[in-house]
Parts: C-alpha cells; structure tokens; sequence
C-alpha cells in the first residue's frame, strides 16, 4: 500500500470487515454500507446522499440503475452505479426490511437510505468516521471510506474490465485518475509477465 491511500482490501478481509459488522449495532445497515463501498465503488459523501427512493420503487422492488445527481457526486459530475449484483442487493433488501419492519407507516421513499444512530441523514464526515469505526474493530488499519473504492477499482482490473469501462463506473474525467486508483498486485504482475511468450 502506498504512503497517503486508503488500504485496498483482499477477499478475506472484505469478509472480515463484514462478518465483524454483523455482530455489533445497526449490523444490517452497515452490511449494506459495505456493499455498496466494495460494490459499487460509491463514495461517502455519495452514500449519505441517497434517499430510499434512489434503490427502491413504489412497490417495494429494487432499482437496478442508480442515478447518482450532480450534486451528489464530487466534481458535480453525474454518473450511474448498477445494483445488479446478487450479494449487494440481498444486503439492501435485508436492510431496508428491517427499516419497514421498525418504521412502519413512516417509511418513506423520501427519507435518507443510511440513517444514523440518531435517526437522522448521514453526514459526509460521519460517514467517513463510520466507516473508519468499522475497520478499525475488524483491525484492518489503513482502510478508509475510501478503501471500498479503490478495493472495487482494483477488482475490476484484476478481473479484466478494461480501464475505460472502470472510469465510467468511478466516475472518473480521465483514465489517468483511475489508474490512480488501481493497487498492482504482485501475483497478478507476476501472472502477466509469465503469459507474454
């Protein structure tokens, strides 16, 4: 890991940080957190913006298209994330039936996907402090709100996506900044070099 980025997380201590999560507070929504960091690539300041109505219709189905609106996003740059992938969309379901479960007739489409403790939107700082919270028990130092996203940067590459495609999902304005993003894994600059002849 370089010096000043957030630790990319391998396979196992995504795992860690998840199972971790499920045995303390809020332990549904933080799963969900997770997923959405490590899945789709989303930032905090990203994930405190959505509303319930971002990820779920009228009739209580899933979006798969998320729209993440100009001032959701930093450099007011809008862009979509896609809520396709199974494990992302049963940890928002588990989720947002608990949020039914215990608000009942005050579950609104309106309210914010992530509440706090409180009861009340996230912050993009406390957000950030939660997401440190959470690794920081799972005893993963160096793991950020950043990390789930160069952990999803870094896991497309690595499973062939080419760049382009990488810096549309990020985000991105340029290539170059997603290369940025990208963490090289010795084994797989390994595997490159003994597949060139």
């Amino acid at each position: 890991m370089k010096e000043g980025k957030a630790r990319v997380l391998n396979e196992k201590e995504f795992s860690r940080v998840v199972n971790t999560a499920r045995r303390y507070a809020h332990a549904k929504r933080n799963v969900a957190l997770l997923y959405f960091s490590h899945g789709l690539g989303l930032r905090a300041k990203e994930m405190a913006s959505l509303k319930v109505r971002n990820v779920q219709d009228e009739d209580g189905q899933i979006i798969e298209e998320i729209t993440l609106s100009r001032e959701m996003t930093k450099g007011a740059k809008q862009r979509c994330a896609y809520l396709t992938s199974p494990k992302i969309i049963v940890a928002i379901r588990d989720y947002l039936d608990e949020r039914l479960e215990i608000e009942g007739a005050l579950f609104s489409l309106d309210a914010a996907l992530f509440k706090s403790q409180k009861g009340s939107a996230f912050t993009p700082n406390t957000m950030q402090q939660l997401f440190h919270r959470l690794y920081d028990v799972a005893r993963l130092p160096g793991a950020s709100s950043h990390s789930g996203r160069r952990t999803f940067a870094t896991n497309l590459i690595e499973k062939g996506v080419d760049i382009k495609a990488v810096s549309t999902l990020m985000g991105h304005s340029s290539i170059a900044m997603t290369a940025q993003y990208v963490e090289d894994n010795p084994r797989r600059l390994k595997q490159i070099s003994s597949e060139i002849f």
